[in-house]
């Protein structure tokens, strides 16, 4: 089946989630978040035992792309492409680096002084 047959633009996928996982759901070893970015290594891809989501998301990921535009673009739901990119980490095809930490807010009592003072001017 041509990989156009598998996306109807009125119907969806044609293929179901958890056919594209094989029943798998997301793994708690691998904390990825929509904003988690992936990236292919370029020497360790062996397409031996991928399916055509996993060649796709390594054919993206020449550059980092985060974990919602790589469900975007492969046209799946978030789950499924967190268990696809988990499949790639524990196969050593792809590496990803979570966002950076917020750094924590300045507490309240600062956020009043300065305001105080912003206030006297």
């Amino acid at each position: 089946m041509h990989p156009d047959e598998w996306y109807d633009e009125a119907a969806g996928p044609l293929v179901r989630p958890y056919a594209i996982t094989r029943g798998r759901i997301p793994s708690s070893d691998v904390a990825l978040d929509v904003a988690t970015q992936v990236m292919a290594l370029r020497d360790t891809q062996d397409p031996i035992g991928l399916t055509p989501e996993h060649r796709t998301i390594l054919q993206l990921c020449q550059r980092p792309l985060s974990v919602a535009e790589l469900a975007a673009y492969v046209k799946v739901p978030l789950a499924v492409v967190k268990v696809l990119c988990g499949d790639l980490i524990e196969r050593g095809d792809v590496i990803v680096r979570s966002p950076t930490q917020a750094t924590q807010a300045p507490d309240r009592e600062l956020l009043q002084a300065v305001l105080d003072g912003l206030n006297k001017l």
